[in-house]
Parts: C-alpha cells; structure tokens; sequence
C-alpha cells in the first residue's frame, strides 16, 4: 500500500477507483491532455486505460497519487505518478497531471516533492527520470523546480522531448542547509 502524504496546502493520497471519474473528467479537457499521447478521444479506450492504471500494481512504492487542498478535501486537482517508465521500466518515471483550475498555483511542484522524497528513501531508487513535451512549458518548470536536471533532448512516440533526471545525491544536495 502506498503512503499518504500532507504538505502545507495538500493532502496527496494513493489513488483509488473513487478518483476514476475526476480523472476520466480531467482528461476529456484538451488543454489539459495537449502534450500527452493517449486515448483521450475514445471514451471506451479511455476509460479501459484509467481502471488499468488504476487497478495494476505497479511495483512496491509505486504507483499513483490523487492530489487535493487541505481546505478543500472534496476537491480533486490532479495527481501525481512514480510507475515503471512507460508502463514497463526499467527505469522509473515521475509525472504530473493537474486540472485546469489549479494551473499555476505551486500544485505540481508542492505535491512532487513528498514523491520524490518517498522515491529515494522509502523505495530506495537511486534515480528518476521524466521526459517531457517540449512544447509543455509548465511541466519543464515542475521538474526543474523539484530539482531534476536536464540531461538532453530525445522523441517520446513521434513528439519531441527534453530528458530529465534526479539522482539521490541530487536530491541530498537540495536538502542539504549548504544549498
């Protein structure tokens, strides 16, 4: 079972299939969907990948979080993920997903860095890797406020992406009182 996990304005908890249809919501809005190849458009396809995501085991420690305001419990923003790059590994991947209306407020970052903490000390990862949209501005900066480097460009399915990493000693130099 995956942990939950509080910061200053969140609560971040495992996502279960009581979250099904804020995601499925979620992911009907293009705008939110633009730089993430999927199903999106075929409610049947889409449906069928969520309660996968949802119901699979992903290995211990990881999986998926479903992000929500401390002052609003009720309110579903998003959530976050540490799975198996791609589905499959070897490599582990963080990621992030927010509705519209919880842009630009510090969510993504907030709600990441508990999961990236959990990901080097309690899975004992030494590192974790997101690739990125180009084109996905907001996401760039999640991950370079969270710490993680940029190592190079590469194509994820035909969209052009930027490679990011994080190691644990990275990690340890951004909580280190010397940073």
């Amino acid at each position: 079972m995956l942990p939950s996990f509080e910061t200053d304005r969140l609560r971040v908890r495992p996502r279960t299939i009581a979250d099904f249809e804020a995601c499925l919501a979620m992911d009907r809005d293009p705008a939110v969907t633009r730089f993430i190849p999927g199903p999106w458009n075929d409610p049947a396809k889409h449906e069928a990948f969520l309660r996968e995501r949802i119901e699979t085991s992903l290995g211990d420690g990881l999986g998926y979080w479903s992000i929500f305001p401390k002052n609003q419990p009720e309110q579903f923003l998003g959530w976050v993920l540490l799975i198996p790059y791609d589905g499959v590994g070897p490599e582990v991947e963080i990621g992030w997903r927010l509705n519209q209306s919880a842009w630009g407020n510090g969510f993504a970052p907030e709600a990441a860095r508990p999961i990236v903490e959990h990901a080097f000390y309690t899975v004992g990862l030494d590192r974790i890797v997101a690739d990125i949209d180009v084109g996905n501005i907001s996401s760039l900066r999640v991950a370079e406020r969270i710490g993680m480097k940029h190592i190079g460009d590469s194509e994820h399915g035909d969209h052009p992406c930027k490679c990011y990493v994080m190691t644990k000693a990275d990690l340890a130099e951004l909580m280190s009182p010397n940073s």
